[in-house]
């Protein structure tokens, strides 16, 4: 069943239906069995062509004989088979036509109707295994993250049922442990939401143990999905309230051996138990256990919170007040309290038990952040107990009573840390016990540090003891055994977090602490005799000594257990030497540091780049940030490489969102420092290069990776015009400003940025964003942190920073005018390069966006300056545009005519220009008249002005273009309607300035327009044009806004809606300066309360002939944007386009990367047409707009699927085509080639040709599987690359004609 069976195939399935219904015999007998219909599925499903997978994707989601419980079960292996591995493809998902951006896809909602449909229908017993079976199938294969999203979706939606048990939370498990561990953040904490409503309705509560819930429980990760406070954990609540005392009993081993297994177990008892369990540990002294896994303590921490908020949640329902709470959390955490009272005190604690007590702590504070509030700590507040504050009540509550209980406990746990750091540390398991420490140290420092009492003991008794210590133990001779360089690496991971404390602000800055860390500086920077510099660097980058090992000593070559994780403790010994100098240089003297010592420090920067993990080297490239500045002029050749190191190193962890992202921010900050941006090519010409250099790159990498630009952009408006200004100077606040004419290119990229996704990168655009507009519905929204990697973020970012800026001030008067020049420019390269572009093609994108940029910029402008670029602009409505372009070219030239009206002459003039310049682009400048009478008030002789455009019009109103004539009649009848009565009356009583006879003409031209409404196709467009928005319910003055501008406008003019930029993001994301002249929002709504009209501007040409085209702008997507990334079907519109016509395709695929003639690419596109290859690879799909390339190709670009791989990325194309079982053809003559006439064809091939010159590269030649090389008879022994292609081409085609079906001439 090839594509072009579509239509049988659809017959079949609905004669098969037919056949499933009653017979007219027996009631419910069916007339085929239910395999057949499974065969024809089974097939489609199985189908290359999505649009074939698709329909049988539908029609089973639709199928009715479903409802059947006898067919339900005997469909439901092929539904947890071939239908679950078809619905794992994510294309299926996107938006159907119509549906706009954000609403759920169409194969979403019908997913969950089918579930629902299908379970409802399947026999009571079968129900439960089923669903079993299919959650298993979800855990047991890899699923992107958009096809699971729905799937779990589904499953939330099914009637509460007891149906899961054990295995089936388990199954849930692994879901969550290994399936979606991958998956975009967001996406996947919408997927956990879905997968734990699922459980909470379906799961069988008298099967089940509360071991398997909160086992399941704490795979929900608190930053994702189940967060304290969101809707989903409240329903949690009370899901284990309704269920409590029916779970099945907990069999436990009891200390004298027998098991136990308590009958109605509560919450309350089941994490008593878990307690007692959790801090039961055997009497041990062996000091080299590792630190027990954290796991325990988060399933134990997260119950504890729910247990709490369960019984306030009852309390409250029951009308109670809430005052239990800190009695019932102190009952449960009594026995936690009672250990970390004694850490201190008792030395024969185990010390598993310390390690797990301060575990759960840990995570009991992360959990409940604290206020850091004296109110917080010392009491609860009394409430006013409204209802939109019930639960913030329940919260702040839980919050007040832990950090109460723990303030009990706090100086035991704070002496017995620092007795631990000092000097009791010397195991290797030690480092990561330090950081346990030090973790709870930091955490109850914080959040006590608002009570005098403690601040006052931390600040001048606990860290000044513990700083004496470190400064004793890094400033002793290096010992290389194990213990010694645990105490280095523990003292120095000390002083890193005391540093960290510190610049929070915590630490007066004359407390003890504060002078032991100034002084700390020296173990760094020591003062040296002369004739040495004043300061030498010591210290820096300093390595630890790897002791050696029994291995070692014996001559055995193998590695000790121990020093398994000697590189990460290494690695984070030099980490956290550069976050104690980064401190140090923010709390150091005022001034820049002496040049030998800059310029060294910094050249100990750049090596630290090379020896840390590039996910440790933040603290690094922050101190870099203020050494940068100090050497940009003495060591320019040293500041480029530190900026090229770490851009490499940026670059690098691109595929590693964990760390890119942090690592992007902390380069951005010292690259784009404000002091670097205001160098100029005379004073740092390298340096300035390198940064433009990287600006471009960065620019680049944003197209694939969303959201990189946005930190490039946010970080240079907030450096050149802060929205908090602080203390500055005006003369300091204009040398940073002026550093943005300096860049203005960033800007004026900002203005018209919009990366052009591929189609598996849209789609999870668009689902992300319909997570977002469920809300609170999703917890997700709630869980997941805002990133601002919105792909409008820069347009939006630039127009506030714009927004922003003062007509008063000379430098912000500056930097408009030349980011209006360069928008221009931009507009004026487009309309150059291409004399017709397409709809909602990047060029019309690009267009669109400057002239949005353009007209929210005029109220800001100088009258002079608008006088200069008005011809331009003039010049811009003779181009041939997109109507959103047109209009809103159109609506500015009115406002400039509105706020200038001494340039009315000028537009009179572009009337006088030659007609066959014109030719229908004169529509614009009639549109223009149209609005005449917002013009007309603020002219002078406006009777002389009114004349002139009846005078202007008229002409316009005989020309042979229906288009012409139809709008130059629409303002000739707005104009006649201002002044045409009273002109009239002037001329009856015999008036100077009487029309001579020319209302005559104008009444018969009016009469005609009229005439039209009864003569069919003219008659509709002339109603069409008059309701149309621009020329109807549109102001031009009244409505502009930016709301208008970038939201309404676009969403008028059939531009797609990823260019709509809400209001509502300027008042989120960004802040947005707000003025008369420039609303952010439209007064008045009637704008936005209409549809689009169906009236298109008729200067675009062939209506039919722009659609086809915008299909094909649409497909010829750049492969560029990563081999793996490259989305699976090959281009499906023009696939589905010549379907429809009867075409079909072979499964051949042409490689002409290496070519780089249009000619024989063009020929080339036509012969892979005719002939039914599956796609022809490009170097670059700029050829197609090629002359050359157009006039061999005739058209065949329409009908082919062109995808886009550069030279050098071809090894790796060729090698995953490899992958997916294609055969590697050459056209290459070499010692093993085959004869083309004797060679048979792989179904899956793949045939690449070389250049024209060089053949195929050495480098590609070894990934060949075979080559193949045409018999020749002549003495040349070389033929055109096209005409070879083409023979092989067509080999191939005979080799497959009977299958295939192609018909020869």
């Amino acid at each position: 069943m090839g594509p072009r069976q579509m239509q049988a195939a659809q017959r079949v399935l609905g004669g098969l239906c037919l056949g499933y219904g009653d017979t007219g015999g027996e009631p419910g007998v069916s007339l085929f069995h239910p395999s057949w219909l499974l065969g024809v599925y089974q097939r489609m499903f199985h189908s290359e062509n999505k649009s074939v997978m698709r329909e049988g994707v539908d029609h089973l989601l639709e199928l009715q004989v479903l409802r059947r419980p006898a067919f339900s079960l005997a469909f439901s292996q092929f539904i947890l088979g071939p239908f679950m591995d078809v619905m794992s493809e994510s294309s299926l998902f996107h938006r159907t036509a119509g549906q706009s951006v954000g609403e759920c896809p169409e194969l979403g909602v019908k997913l969950q109707v089918f579930m629902v449909t299908f379970f409802s229908s399947l026999p009571q017993e079968n129900r439960g295994p089923v669903l079993l079976q299919l959650v298993q199938r979800l855990g047991s294969q890899h699923w992107c993250a958009v096809p699971i999203l729905f799937l779990s979706r589904a499953l939330s939606h099914l009637p509460p049922c007891p149906l899961l048990g054990p295995d089936g939370l388990q199954a849930l498990r692994e879901v969550l442990r290994c399936t979606m561990i991958t998956h975009q953040v967001l996406l996947r904490g919408a997927a956990q939401c879905f997968l734990l409503n699922s459980a909470l309705s379906l799961t069988d509560v008298t099967l089940v143990t509360l071991d398997d819930v909160f086992s399941l429980l704490v795979h929900f990760r608190a930053d994702e999905s189940l967060r304290r406070g969101t809707p989903l954990w409240n329903q949690l609540c009370d899901w284990l309230a309704d269920s409590e005392g029916s779970f099945r009993p907990c069999v436990r081993e009891s200390a004298d051996g027998t098991s136990t297994s308590p009958e109605g177990e509560t919450v309350r008892g089941y994490i008593q138990q878990q307690m007692e369990l959790f801090l039961r540990v055997p009497a041990s002294t062996d000091q080299t256990d590792s630190v027990p896994d954290p796991g325990e303590a988060e399933l134990l921490a997260k119950a504890i919170l729910l247990c709490v908020d369960i019984e306030g949640r009852t309390q409250r329902s029951g009308g109670e007040q809430t005052t239990g709470v800190s009695g019932g959390m102190d009952s449960l955490l009594r026995p936690l309290l009672d250990t970390l009272s004694r850490l201190h005190t008792n030395v024969y604690l185990p010390l598993r038990k310390t390690d797990k007590s301060l575990q759960l702590l840990l995570r009991l504070l992360q959990l409940t952040p604290a206020r850091h509030t004296p109110a917080a700590v010392l009491q609860l507040t009394p409430a006013r107990h409204t209802p939109a504050a019930v639960e913030k009540e329940q919260e702040d509550s839980v919050t007040v009573s832990m950090e109460t209980m723990v303030l009990g406990v706090v100086e035991p746990i704070q002496e017995f840390i620092l007795r631990r750091l000092s000097g009791e540390l010397q195991e290797l398991c030690d480092v990561e016990r330090a950081e346990l420490y030090l973790s709870v140290l930091k955490e109850v420092v914080l959040m006590y540090s608002v009570l005098e009492w403690n601040h006052s003991k931390v600040q001048e008794a606990y860290f000044p003891r513990l700083l004496r210590y470190v400064l004793r133990t890094l400033e002793a001779d290096q010992i290389p055994s194990v213990a010694g360089q645990v105490s280095r690496a523990v003292a120095m991971a000390s002083l890193a977090m005391t540093c960290e404390v510190a610049a929070l602000g915590v630490f007066n800055l004359q407390s003890e602490t504060t002078i032991l860390l100034v002084h700390l500086s020296s173990y760094f920077y020591s003062p040296a005799p002369p004739p040495a510099p004043p300061l030498s660097l010591v210290n820096f980058n300093q390595t630890l000594l790897k002791p050696p090992t029994a291995a070692q000593s014996t001559g055995v070559s193998e590695q000790g257990p121990l020093l398994k994780d000697w590189g990460r403790m290494a690695a984070h010994f030099i980490r956290d030497q550069w976050t104690c100098l980064g401190y140090w240089r923010r709390i150091g003297p005022p001034g820049p540091l002496e040049l030998p010592r800059a310029s060294g420090s910094l050249q100990a920067a750049i090596e630290a780049l090379s020896l840390l993990p590039s996910g440790l080297v933040l603290p690094v490239l922050d101190f870099m940030a203020s050494m940068l500045p100090q050497v940009a002029l003495s060591e320019e050749a040293l500041c480029v490489e530190a900026v090229t190191v770490s851009w490499k190193l940026v670059l690098g962890l691109s595929s590693n969102p964990h760390d890119f992202w942090p690592t992007l921010q902390g380069f951005v900050t010292m690259a784009f420092h404000h002091s670097l941006l205001e160098l100029t090519k005379e004073q740092a010409p390298g340096l300035t290069v390198t940064l433009q250099q990287i600006a471009v790159e960065l620019m680049d990498l944003s197209q694939a990776k969303t959201g990189v630009f946005n930190v490039l952009i946010q970080h240079c408006c907030h450096t050149w015009l802060p929205s908090d200004p602080g203390s500055e100077g005006q003369s300091q606040s204009d040398a940073m400003f002026s550093s943005a004419l300096l860049h203005l290119d960033i800007l004026a990229e900002a203005c018209v940025y919009g990366p052009v996704f591929r189609r598996d990168q849209r789609l999870i655009q668009e689902v992300q964003v319909y997570v977002e507009r469920l809300g609170e519905e999703c917890a997700a929204n709630t869980a997941v942190p805002s990133d601002n990697r919105d792909d409008q973020f820069p347009r939006v970012c630039v127009v506030a920073f714009l927004s922003r800026l003062q007509p008063s001030n000379q430098l912000h008067e500056r930097l408009m005018e030349e980011l209006v020049l360069c928008l221009l420019k931009k507009d004026e390269a487009i309309s150059k390069s291409k004399q017709r572009y397409y709809s909602n093609s990047l060029q019309h994108r690009v267009k669109n966006r400057v002239w949005q940029t353009l007209l929210m910029l005029l109220p800001k402008l100088r009258g002079e300056f608008v006088g200069t670029v008005l011809g331009r602009v003039f010049e811009a409505g003779f181009v041939s545009n997109q109507a959103s372009v047109k209009y809103l070219i159109e609506w500015k030239m009115v406002l400039i005519l509105v706020q200038y009206p001494e340039h009315i002459d000028r537009l009179w003039a572009c009337f006088s220009v030659d007609q066959e310049k014109t030719k229908t682009s004169v529509c614009t400048f009639l549109s223009v008249l149209v609005h005449l009478n917002i013009i007309m008030p603020q002219l002078k002789e406006k009777a002389v002005q009114w004349r002139k455009a009846l005078d202007v019009i008229l002409q316009w109103c005989f020309s042979h273009n229906f288009s012409v004539r139809l709008y130059a009649l629409l303002a000739l009848k707005r104009v006649w309607g201002l002044e045409g009565a009273r002109a009239e009356a002037e001329e009856g009583a015999g008036g100077a300035d009487g029309l001579g006879g020319l209302a005559t003409v104008v009444k018969a031209c009016l009469h005609q327009a009229e005439a039209m409404q009864s003569t069919g196709n003219a008659s509709k467009n002339w109603s069409r044009i008059q309701d149309h928005f621009f020329f109807g319910v549109f102001h031009p003055v009244r409505d502009y806004s930016v709301e208008t501008i970038f939201y309404t406008f676009p969403s008028l003019s059939e531009v797609f809606e990823d260019e709509w930029i809400p209001p509502w993001k300027f008042e989120k994301l960004v802040d947005f300066s707000q003025s008369a002249s420039l609303p952010l929002r439209n007064p008045v709504p009637d704008l936005s309360q209409i549809q689009p009209g169906d009236w298109i501007q008729q200067d675009k040409g062939d209506q039919d002939g722009v659609e086809r085209w915008a299909e094909v702008q649409k497909k010829m997507t750049p492969w560029r944007l990563g081999i793996q990334e490259q989305e699976p079907e090959l281009g499906l519109v023009p696939q589905q386009r010549a379907a429809r016509l009867g075409k079909l395709h072979s499964a051949l695929l042409v490689v002409a990367s290496l070519i780089d003639k249009p000619t024989n690419l063009g020929g080339l596109c036509r012969t892979c047409e005719i002939f039914g290859a599956s796609a022809l690879v490009l170097d670059s799909l700029r050829h197609v707009s090629d002359k050359h390339f157009q006039a061999l190709s005739v058209s065949s670009e329409l009908w082919l699927p062109l995808l886009e791989v550069k030279p050098v990325e071809l090894a790796d194309f060729l090698q995953l085509k490899k992958r997916e079982g294609y055969c590697i053809v050459g056209v290459e003559q070499t010692a093993n080639s085959q004869s083309l006439k004797d060679y048979k064809f792989p179904v899956k091939t793949l045939l690449l040709l070389g250049n024209e010159r060089e053949g195929i590269p050495a480098n590609l030649l070894q990934l060949l599987d075979v080559c193949v090389e045409i018999p020749q008879q002549g003495v040349i022994r070389s033929l055109n690359v096209h005409v070879s292609a083409a023979l092989l081409v067509w080999e191939y085609t005979r080799q497959y004609l009977p299958s295939t079906g192609v018909k020869s001439d």
